[in-house]
């Protein structure tokens, strides 16, 4: 209780010196009113927190991105580079990197996920195959920007791959489902994920935004998709974003349109020169190895925030992503024995450990 206190304390700290900061900074934006007052924006994946503030009806997104937390000078940096290469993300006003303050321009608050949602819910597909394809123009741009160019990226390379998917051990096999893991469990395991390693870096690497998904991109119209989170942006593989989009933790759609998409998106790259030629058979398979890899790191963080972070509102996409898991799974022989341990281990106390989980928060 003590520490609720003390980090609400923290917070309201943080946002009083964020509203000096932008009041300070308000007349270099040409702003006559250096009143602004800050409003919560919803967004809490990260220690990153957002308002919005609309000074003469000008709207600015003002960011508290604690240093020791987050890495604001990478943020900034792709940020720029996303923008030189013709990308709808927000231009950055003012930075300060010493508080972690920064002030944005507003992309709107209309998220991608609530635009396919009702568009699933009126069954028209058409134009939900029309909105992915917009989103294939992003992500080819983004896909296009080189490494050394405007900015150095970092490799999402086996040591980091690995990493993701170690999430998925500690906090969802060990921490929601309660598993002891035997030697043969990580053994097992451990052959799964330098398998999906194998084949993610055998694939042409690329620009990764690395979180390319319905809730990280803003409909705007005539503009285009807007786009936000990129700052874990890496050099990776080609279908990282694409499954990440068309295969969304958020949002399910059937398999056969999910192919035709994939195939579509395929077929763009290799006109874009993003890849010089593209096997169909041999696509299909990276496309959905890379799918597993995704979705096991996104089940591991999805439970992370629940255990470490207290925010229980990804517990329900969590069944979800694991079906995707599952499906990939019956499609390759290869994965029969690890397909088999999901069957005896995580499947049939799936929603009994869910519940079990959030009877454990609410009682402390």
């Amino acid at each position: 209780m003590a520490a609720m206190k003390s980090e609400k304390e923290r917070q309201e700290k943080r946002q009083a010196e964020l509203q000096i900061w932008f009041q300070d900074i308000l007349p270099a934006l040409g702003e006559s009113n250096t009143h602004g007052i800050l409003k919560p924006l919803t967004g809490d994946a990260s220690f990153r927190r957002y308002f919005i503030s609309t000074p003469d009806e000008q709207p600015y997104v003002l960011v508290d991105a604690p240093p020791e937390k987050e890495d604001n000078r990478t943020f900034v940096q792709v940020a720029r580079s996303f923008l030189a290469a013709g990308l709808n993300v927000p231009r950055i006003f003012d930075v300060d990197y010493e508080k972690g303050f920064l002030c944005l321009s507003y992309l709107g608050d209309t998220l991608l996920w609530e635009k396919l949602d009702a568009l699933r819910r009126q069954d028209d597909l058409a134009e939900v195959s029309a909105v992915y394809h917009q989103a294939f123009e992003s992500l080819l741009k983004i896909q296009r920007i080189r490494e050394g160019s405007e900015i150095l990226l970092p490799p999402f390379d086996g040591t980091l791959l690995l990493a993701e998917m170690n999430l998925f051990r500690e906090w969802f096999c060990e921490g929601i489902m309660g598993l002891t893991l035997s030697s043969e469990d990580n053994e097992l395991l451990e052959s799964f994920f330098e398998l999906l390693i194998e084949s993610a870096l055998s694939q042409k690497q690329v620009c990764v935004h690395r979180d390319f998904h319905s809730r990280n991109l803003m409909v705007q119209g005539d503009e285009g998709l807007g786009i936000i989170d990129f700052q874990d942006a890496v050099i990776g593989p080609y279908t990282y974003d694409l499954v990440s989009l068309i295969k969304d933790c958020y949002i399910i759609w059937p398999k056969a349109m999910i192919r035709q998409w994939a195939t579509d998106y395929a077929r763009m790259a290799k006109t874009a020169g993003i890849v010089d030629s593209i096997e169909s058979d041999q696509f299909i398979h990276d496309f959905d190895l890379m799918g597993l890899q995704r979705h096991l790191k996104a089940v591991g963080i999805f439970s992370r925030l629940y255990l470490r972070d207290g925010k229980n509102g990804y517990l329900g996409d969590i069944p979800r992503t694991l079906a995707y898991i599952k499906e990939v799974m019956g499609d390759y022989p290869v994965l029969e024995e690890v397909a088999i341990w999901f069957d005896k281990k995580i499947y049939p106390t799936l929603v009994t450990k869910l519940n079990a989980a959030i009877n454990r928060r609410s009682a402390s």
